[in-house]
C-alpha cells in the first residue's frame, strides 16, 4: 500500500512552518518562514496578516517542490495556530483594518480593569472559563475597533470580520472565503460560553462586537474547506484539524483521557490537563477551555499560561548578551551546583497563571559579589520550570487526579538541565516526545482521523515514541527550599 501523508501547518509567534508526516507519525520534511515582530509600544505586540498568509504560501510551495514525488499522496492539510491572537478584516477587500494583535499584548489591560470595576469578572468567567485578562481576544478586537479609523462604522455596517489566525488563513486560503474557526480556538476569545457552546451575546454586547463579526464554529475533524494554495496543487485537497497550538500539542502527546498533563516549552509555556468531558470551574488562577471537538463531542482541560519560558533564555541573547546562543544556557547553568540563593522572575510582560499580575515586572533578586554569569543563567533557566510547578501544583488540587507524570514538548524540552530540573521539583517523571514539531503533529492526527488515514486513536497511540524519560533525583528537602526560595522571589516581583 502507497503511504500517505498530512501537510500539517503550524502557524506560531514566531514563523510558520509547513510539515510533512506520514502514517506512523514521523517528521519527512518542513519549512519554516519567519515573520516580523511588531513592538510599537512598551507591552504591545503585533504582527502583519499578510505576511503571514503570503508566508503560508511560501512555506507550503516550497515543501512541495522538496518532496515531488510524494505531492500525489498527501491526503489533507492540517492547520494548528498561535492562539488569542486577534485579526479584524474587510470581507469585501480582504484586506486587515490593522496589524494581528498577538497573544502577548498588554493594550487591552484598560478594557479589562474597567470592566472588572464595573462587576463583570464572575459572569465572564462563568460563561468562558477565563479570567478577564487582556491575554485573551476579546480586548484586542474592541481595542482595534475603537481606535482604527472608520472601523467602528464598518462593523456595525456589516462589513468587518474577525477570527484569530486560523480563521484569517481558513478565509484566505478557501476561494469561498469560509469564515470558520474550531472549538478550541473559540473557547479562547472572551467571546464564547463553553458550557453553552456557542457565541454569547452578553459577551459580545459587553465587549461591544457586532455578532455578524464572529467565525462559524465547528468541531476539530470537520473539513473547513478546500485550497490548492494558489496553484500549487492541481486538485484542491480538504482542510481539517484544525486546533489551537496548546490544544493540538495535548492531541499529540496522546493526552486524550482525563488527567494526563502536558506542558508546552516554547516562548512562553502552555500547561493543560484533560479533565474530560464536563465543565468544571477552577477558584484559584487557572482557567478551563475547550480541548478540542471530535466526534460531534468536546473535551474541557484545566489550562495556565506561563508568558516567559524560552523568551528568558532568548533574552539573555538578544538584550543582555549573556549568552550567544539559547544551547549555551544548559552547559552553564550545569556549571553550578546550585542557584546559591539567584532567582530570576521573568515578568516582562507581567505574571500569568496562577497570579495574573500584568502590573507585576522582571527581577533577579539574591546576587552578591560573587554572584555572575553564570548564576543569572540558572535563574533563568530554572524559573521555566518553577513557573510550570505553580501551575500543575494547582492543577492536581483542584481536579483531584494525581500526576503520574508530565509530557513535554516544545523547543527547550531538549534542554537536559531543564528537564532534569522541572523533574526534581515536581518529584514526578517528564517525558519528552521524539517529535520536535507536537503540536503540527497533534494537527495532522486529527486530520489524519477525519480523513481516514488512521482508523482510531488507538492506533495513534500505538505509534508513540518518548525520547527521553526523566526521573527526580532531588531530595525532598532541597526540593522544597528552592520553592521556597521562589515563592519569596515572587512576592517581590508582583504589584501588592
Amino acid at each position: 500500500m502507497r503511504e500517505k501523508y498530512i501537510i500539517s501547518i503550524d502557524q506560531s509567534t514566531s514563523s510558520t512552518k509547513a510539515i510533512l508526516f506520514d502514517t506512523k507519525g514521523q517528521l519527512t520534511d518542513e519549512v519554516s518562514c519567519a515573520h516580523e515582530q511588531y513592538y510599537p509600544h512598551s507591552g504591545w505586540v503585533e504582527h502583519d496578516p499578510e505576511e503571514i498568509y503570503e508566508n503560508t504560501i511560501k512555506a507550503v510551495n516550497s515543501l512541495i517542490d522538496k518532496n515531488q514525488k510524494t505531492k500525489s499522496r498527501i491526503e489533507g492539510i492540517a492547520l494548528t495556530n498561535q492562539r488569542e491572537t486577534a485579526v479584524v478584516w474587510n470581507q469585501r477587500t480582504g484586506k486587515p483594518v490593522y496589524n494581528a494583535v498577538v497573544w502577548q499584548c498588554q493594550r487591552g489591560k484598560d478594557i479589562c480593569n474597567k470592566f472588572r470595576e464595573e462587576g463583570h469578572e464572575d459572569m465572564i468567567k462563568d460563561k468562558t472559563g477565563l479570567l478577564l485578562d487582556p491575554y485573551f481576544s476579546a480586548s484586542k478586537i474592541k481595542w482595534i475597533l475603537d481606535e482604527t479609523k472608520n472601523a467602528r462604522q464598518q462593523a456595525e455596517n456589516g462589513q468587518l470580520l474577525l477570527g484569530t489566525i486560523d480563521s484569517w488563513l481558513i478565509w484566505k486560503l478557501t476561494a469561498e472565503n469560509n469564515h470558520f474557526t474550531d472549538y478550541s480556538n473559540a473557547s479562547r476569545t472572551l467571546l464564547f460560553n463553553i458550557q453553552e457552546l456557542k457565541w454569547d451575546n452578553d459577551l459580545l454586547n459587553l465587549f461591544d462586537i457586532p455578532e455578524s463579526m464572529v467565525p462559524e464554529v465547528k468541531y476539530s475533524d470537520e473539513i473547513f474547506g478546500y485550497t490548492d494554495f494558489e496553484g500549487a496543487f492541481s486538485e484542491k485537497l480538504p482542510i481539517s484539524g484544525l486546533l489551537g497550538d496548546s490544544h493540538a500539542s495535548l492531541f499529540g502527546q496522546n493526552c486524550y483521557y482525563k488527567g494526563e498533563a502536558k506542558s508546552t516549552y516554547g516562548t512562553g509555556s502552555s500547561i493543560m490537563m484533560n479533565i474530560g468531558n464536563n465543565y468544571q470551574k477552577s477558584e484559584k488562577g487557572l482557567v478551563t477551555s475547550l480541548a478540542w471537538g471530535r466526534d460531534n463531542k468536546v473535551k474541557y482541560v484545566f489550562e495556565g499560561n506561563v508568558h516567559s519560558s524560552a523568551a528568558t533564555i532568548k533574552w539573555l541573547v538578544d538584550r543582555v548578551n549573556l549568552l550567544d546562543s539559547p544551547g549555551e544556557a544548559a552547559d552553564i547553568a550545569s556549571s553550578l551546583e546550585d542557584n546559591q540563593g539567584v532567582y530570576l522572575v521573568p515578568a516582562f510582560v507581567g505574571l500569568g497563571a496562577p497570579y495574573w499580575d500584568n502590573e507585576a515586572r522582571a527581577i533577579i533578586c539574591g546576587m552578591n559579589f560573587d554572584s555572575g554569569r553564570e548564576h543569572i543563567v540558572r535563574a533563568a533557566q530554572e524559573s521555566i520550570a518553577y513557573q510550570i510547578k505553580d501551575v500543575l501544583d494547582l492543577m492536581i488540587a483542584e481536579s483531584g487526579v494525581e500526576l503520574k507524570e508530565l509530557r513535554a514538548d516544545g523547543g527547550a524540552s531538549k534542554d537536559e538541565f531543564l528537564m532534569q530540573f522541572q523533574a526534581d521539583m515536581l518529584g514526578t517523571a517528564v517525558k519528552t516526545t521524539a517529535v520536535k514539531e507536537v503540536s503540527a503533529l497533534g494537527a495532522a492526527y486529527m486530520a489524519g482521523l477525519a480523513l481516514d488515514v488512521w482508523e482510531n486513536i488507538e492506533e495513534i497511540e500505538s505509534i508513540r515514541e518518548v525520547d527521553k524519560n526523566y526521573n527526580p533525583q532531588m531530595s525532598e528537602d532541597k526540593r522544597e527550599k528552592n520553592y521556597k526560595g521562589w515563592k519569596q522571589a515572587v512576592k517581590k516581583a508582583v504589584n501588592d
